[in-house]
């Protein structure tokens, strides 16, 4: 492979993944939206309850391994070991299932317990249990998705997640729509979340289908290679001393999740019922926890459109780790750095203008997307949450070029350090009847902001040539700000004429053009960026960016 092709490997890579990541969210909204608008808000709050349950056991089970076997894979591959590369992957795949296993019975035999003591929501328990196969499907489908990225081959796991998700709305809708018809409405996230499941099912099929097909080729590559493998143990124990940091880091964040849902649900359940006066029985049930449910969900509506924004870091943190372990297990450390401040750049350009966009318009845009909705509510809430979604962008573009680097300790402690943050803010905000939900989103911003600054730091300390912050920043930031000052006031002035939904697309119309015309004449992304993307160079002329 010569340099060039080298090079561009990694943005090839990002691309594939970048547009798969944009069909799927883009399915995501058709399916999240419409859910959204069928589900009542207390049957909404318990499917996103019973998320955050499933959330946890799948980062236990798939945080680190996948980034621990990419990052084996691609040094092996880059020292032409073939037979290492396949004990690695046989080894991870026994892992894989063995976790996958483990937490497939705790969702099931568990559930009960889980939803009562967990997330203090005892209706959420079959929507617990209708998530299990799927946690065992997506651990099984992790190793073989890291086995492919691990060669820079994107395209299995960019096309079995379309598939993932396609199949999940096709018939996670339908089956919401008919649980709720045949059993009634507290039925329907259970239909939902078994479209989940199946939609997994699908996609791991589909993953093993490409693996088999491309055996006979692996295997002709291994016999050519004269390379003696490690044994399994010192694979397994080098895969851990990886995988359990980022798993450990991960799992902190899934934690806090938790003990955030726990600590919202029974903070807005107490208010409810002293301040309130609403009836709450002695089993956990009636109208307090009914009222703080469906206030949960009206904050579970906004959390969906509010994760579109960082979702669009995977397709780079997914390149990031392998492209910047091959750099330097070449020992090339100005390439790994251009590599991540080059990422860094463009992942500010995707985040910033979506995250003040939903500043800008979270009221309009919650009320386009779901007209049933409180927007007096549901406004503020994804106003406060598209700032954070920036930080959380920045945060996750961090872990990865601190996981390259093979720093996966010190993270760690920045995420706890985070979550210790959001826990005391949100306990102190939501527990004020004042305040009430928009407490949470609160907590949110203010633990993603001190993550990101502890990981600056430790980025700028810790790695001999890091990425420049500022440079990847400042354009980017400045276009954004105009972008959204111009959405919010174009809003203003259409609404005057217009409803609504024409009002809030002819505004993120404007924004758009706005960004972009920022974008070329800031110069906001360089030549050297661009000339690491597929036909990059011809980019860079007919855009004219010198």
């Amino acid at each position: 492979m010569s340099e060039s092709q080298k090079k561009s490997t990694f943005f090839g890579g990002a691309a594939i993944l970048a547009v798969s990541a944009i069909f799927v969210k883009v399915i995501g909204a058709i399916y999240r939206i419409p859910l959204g608008n069928i589900l009542p808000d207390d049957v909404m709050g318990d499917y996103n309850a019973a998320y955050n349950i499933y959330n946890f056991f799948l980062t236990i089970s798939t945080a680190g391994l996948p980034v621990a076997l990419s990052k084996t894979i691609s040094e092996a591959n880059a020292l032409g070991r073939r037979n290492q590369v396949e004990r690695v992957f046989r080894v991870a795949f026994s892992t894989f299932l063995t976790l996958g296993l483990v937490s497939f019975f705790c969702m099931t035999v568990l559930a009960g317990p889980l939803a009562e003591y967990a997330i203090s929501n005892p209706k959420a328990v079959y929507c617990i249990m209708a998530l299990a196969p799927s946690v065992l499907c997506v651990c099984v489908m992790s190793s073989f998705r890291g086995y492919f990225q691990g060669h820079f081959n994107m395209m299995p796991t960019g096309v079995s997640q379309i598939i993932e998700a396609g199949s999940k709305l096709l018939v996670g809708l339908a089956l919401a729509m008919f649980c709720m018809k045949q059993f009634g409405e507290a039925f329907g996230s259970v239909g939902a979340i078994i479209g989940v499941s199946f939609g997994s099912v699908v996609a791991l099929v589909f993953i093993i289908f490409l693996f088999l097909k491309n055996r006979r080729q692996n295997r002709r590559q291994k016999s050519q290679s004269a390379d003696k493998p490690e044994p399994a143990g010192v694979i397994l124990s080098n895969l851990l001393k990886l995988a359990i940091p980022i798993t450990l880091g991960s799992a902190a964040t899934s934690i806090v999740t938790l003990i955030d849902t726990k600590l919202v649900m029974s903070q807005l359940t107490a208010i409810f019922h002293s301040v309130d006066g609403l009836a709450l029985a002695a089993d956990g049930t009636g109208a307090a926890l009914d009222a703080a449910r469906s206030l949960y969900g009206i904050y579970s509506k906004t959390m969906s459109i509010y994760n579109l924004p960082f979702s669009m870091m995977v397709p780079l943190t997914a390149c990031i780790i392998p492209a910047v372990s091959a750099a330097l297990a070449r020992r090339d450390r100005r390439e790994a750095q251009k590599v991540s401040e080059s990422a860094l750049r463009v992942g500010l350009l995707l985040a910033l203008p979506m995250g003040m966009g939903l500043c800008a318009l979270g009221g309009p845009i919650m009320g386009l997307l779901f007209p049933r909705i409180d927007t007096a509510v549901a406004g503020p809430l994804l106003s406060v949450l598209g700032i954070a979604s920036i930080f959380v962008a920045l945060q996750l573009l961090c872990n990865s070029i601190l996981q390259a680097n093979g720093m996966v300790n010190l993270p760690i402690v920045a995420v706890v350090i985070g979550g210790l943050v959001k826990i005391a803010v949100n306990y102190t905000l939501v527990g004020n009847p004042a305040i009430r939900i928009n407490g949470a989103p609160m907590g949110t911003l203010c633990c993603f902001l001190v993550v990101d600054i502890l990981e600056m730091l430790i980025i700028r300390r810790a790695i001999p040539q890091p990425p420049s912050f500022l440079r990847a920043l400042l354009k980017p930031l400045a276009a954004a700000l105009v972008m959204a000052a111009a959405a919010w006031a174009s809003y203003g002035l259409l609404n005057r004429f217009l409803g609504n939904a024409l009002s809030t697309v002819g505004a993120i119309g404007v924004g758009v053009i706005i960004y972009l015309i920022l974008v070329l004449a800031l110069r906001a992304i360089s030549p050297d960026d661009l000339a690491l993307m597929p036909k990059g160079d011809k980019i860079a002329k007919i855009l004219k960016i010198q």
